[in-house]
C-alpha cells in the first residue's frame, strides 16, 4: 500500500557558543527600529560596522516576517547570515512560533547541515519553547509523495539562549503538531478508519497512553448506529478510537472528542468534484485529538485526559444511508436524515455519548463541521460554541496565549427549534442556510448531557489552500497547541 516516509525532522540541540560554531547559517533577529540583537551587535563589531551600514542603507529593515539571507564577510564561523525581521510589536509566543517556522522554510531550498538559531535572545524565555516548536513544525510539508522533496530540512538546528527544558517542550509540541498534519495530509487510500486506528495504536505503542479500538462488531454491540449509518456505504468499516492518559490521579478526566470522517463524498447528497477534492481533511478533528494526546502524554501533564475519535468514511453504494432515514443513536435519541452530507454531526452523536459515559469534568469536541462557520468567520478563525461559559473562557484564553484565533458564536435557545424534526427527535440540518454553524452545534448539544462542553468548528483553519511563509498548504495542525495549553491550565472542577 502507498505510504509516505516518516515525518522529516532535524536533530536539535542547545548551544552556548555562536561565532565559534562552523555552521551553514546563523539566524539572528532585528527589530523594525533597527535595534541589533546581541549576536548581530557582535557580528557588527567583528566586521567593522557591516550590519549597521546595511541597516542605515535600508538593505535590512527588520519588518515583521522579512527574512534576509546574506553571505558572511567573516572568514570563520557561519557561511551565511539569516536576519529575521521582528517588527515593532510585542514579541509573544505566536511570533516566536512563526519565526521558528519561517526560518526553516526559508532555508529549505537546499540541504544544510547545521543551522544555529540565536533568536532566543530576542524573545522572552516564556516563548522559547514556541520558537523550537515552530522550527520543528516548519519541517513538515504537503508534498509528501514527490520524488524530490520540495523542502529540505537542516540536519541539525542548534538553539542559542534556550534552556534544555524549553528545547524539550518545544520538540514535543512541534512533533505533536506534525503528527496531526501528517494524518490529515495523507491520501484517503492510506488513512481510512481502520488504518487511522492502526497508526494511532503504533504512535502510542511505547507511551503512557492506553489505546482501545472498537471495530464494527463492537460498534454494533454498543448500539453506535449513527457511526455505522454514516459508514454503511463504504467498503472501509467504521471504528471508534479511545485514548486514555492517566496523569492526574483520581480526578475526573477531561475529554477531547474528534470528528474522523476520513473521506467525505457527501454520500447520496453527493458533493461536486471541486468540493470533494480536499475531503481527506474531514478527519482533522480526530487527527487534532491524536496530536494533542501525543503532546499531553509526552509532556507528562498532571491531568487525566481521554480522547475519542469517531471514524467513518462517507461513501456511495447501495448500502448508503438515505435522506428520510431515521437513526436511533446510542443515546436513544432519534435523528431524521435530511442531508447525508451533514454526516460529521451524526458520527459525533454516538462519539459524544460514549465520551459522557466516562463522566468527564469538561469536554471539547473538534470538527471540520460546517462551511457556514467559514462564511461567518473566514478561513483562519475557529468558531466556539458552548453550554458553559467558564470552560469556553478557558479555551479562549489558551488559544489567545498560543496565538490561534478563535471566536465565540451564540447558542441562543431560539436555535433549538431549527433542528427539531416532525418525524424524529431531531433532524441533521437546520432550516435553510442561516446560522448553519450554530444549528450544527445545537444538534450536538443534544448528546452532551450536563457535561460542560465546548464545540470547536475548525472547518476554516484546519486545511489551507495556499502556503504561507511559516507553513505549507494543506493541513495546519490548528488547535493542537491550544488544547495542550488548556489541559495544562484548566481549573474546571
Amino acid at each position: 500500500m502507498l505510504d509516505s516516509n516518516s515525518i522529516p525532522s532535524s536533530e536539535v540541540f542547545t548551544v552556548t557558543e555562536i561565532l565559534d560554531q562552523k555552521s551553514d547559517v546563523l539566524v539572528a533577529g532585528l527589530t523594525e527600529e533597527g535595534s541589533l540583537s546581541s549576536t548581530l551587535d557582535m557580528i557588527d563589531q567583528l566586521t567593522g560596522g557591516w550590519v549597521k551600514r546595511l541597516v542605515d542603507e535600508g538593505e535590512i529593515r527588520g519588518k515583521t516576517g522579512e527574512l534576509t539571507l546574506l553571505a558572511s564577510p567573516a572568514d570563520t564561523g557561519p557561511r551565511m547570515l539569516l536576519i529575521v525581521g521582528l517588527g515593532s510589536g510585542e514579541l509573544d509566543r505566536d511570533s516566536a512560533f512563526e519565526s521558528g517556522a519561517m526560518l526553516v522554510r526559508r532555508l529549505g531550498d537546499r540541504q544544510r547541515e547545521k543551522v544555529v538559531v540565536a533568536l532566543g535572545e530576542s524573545f522572552p524565555p516564556t516563548s522559547h519553547d514556541a520558537l523550537v516548536a515552530g522550527a520543528l513544525a516548519g519541517c513538515e510539508q504537503q508534498a509528501i509523495y514527490q520524488s524530490e522533496p520540495a523542502l529540505r530540512v537542516p540536519e541539525q538546528i542548534l538553539f542559542h539562549g534556550v534552556s534544555e527544558e524549553s528545547l524539550q517542550r518545544g520538540c514535543v509540541i512541534g512533533e505533536s503538531i506534525n503528527q496531526t498534519r501528517r494524518l490529515v495530509n495523507e491520501p484517503p487510500a492510506v488513512v481510512f478508519p481502520e488504518s487511522f486506528a492502526e497508526k494511532a495504536t503504533s504512535l502510542f505503542e511505547r507511551s503512557s497512553v492506553i489505546v482501545e479500538v472498537w471495530d464494527e462488531q463492537r460498534l454494533i454491540a454498543e448500539g453506535c448506529r449513527a457511526i455505522l449509518a454514516v459508514g454503511a456505504g463504504s467498503s472501509k468499516t467504521p471504528r471508534l478510537l479511545i485514548l486514555r492518559y492517566n496523569g492526574g490521579g483520581s480526578e475526573k478526566p477531561l475529554a477531547l472528542v474528534g470528528k474522523g470522517v476520513t473521506f467525505d463524498s457527501g454520500g447520496l447528497s453527493l458533493k461536486p468534484s471541486a468540493g470533494m477534492l480536499d475531503m481527506k481533511c474531514d478527519m482533522a478533528g480526530a487527527a487534532t485529538v491524536v496530536g494533542a494526546m501525543h503532546g499531553i502524554a509526552k509532556l507528562g501533564l498532571k491531568r487525566n485526559v481521554i480522547g475519542f475519535c469517531g471514524l467513518a468514511e462517507n461513501m456511495v453504494s447501495g448500502d448508503s444511508y438515505k435522506l428520510g432515514d431515521v437513526i436511533e443513536t446510542r443515546s436513544g435519541k432519534t435523528i431524521e436524515i435530511h442531508n447525508t452530507d451533514a454526516e460529521g454531526r451524526v458520527v459525533l452523536a454516538d462519539t459524544l455519548d460514549v465520551a459522557i459515559q466516562h463522566e468527564p469534568r469538561a469536554m471539547v469536541d473538534l470538527a471540520t463541521l460546517t462551511g457556514a462557520c467559514m462564511v461567518a468567520l473566514g478561513t483562519e478563525i475557529a468558531g466556539l460554541m458552548t453550554n458553559d461559559q467558564g470552560v469556553c473562557d478557558e479555551i479562549q484564553a489558551a488559544a489567545r496565549t498560543e496565538g490561534e484565533p478563535v471566536w465565540q458564536l451564540p447558542m441562543f435557545d431560539l436555535f433549538d427549534e431549527k433542528v427539531k424534526s416532525k418525524v424524529a427527535d431531531i433532524k441533521n440540518v437546520g432550516e435553510g442556510r442561516w446560522g448553519g454553524a450554530i444549528t450544527a452545534a445545537k444538534f450536538l448539544e443534544n448528546f452532551v448531557g450536563d457535561v460542560p462542553w465546548v464545540h470547536i468548528d475548525i472547518a476554516g483553519p484546519a486545511f489551507a489552500d495556499g502556503a504561507k511563509p511559516s507553513r505549507d498548504a494543506g493541513a495546519t495542525g490548528v488547535m493542537v497547541r491550544s488544547l495542550i495549553r488548556w489541559v495544562e491550565n484548566s481549573d474546571v472542577l
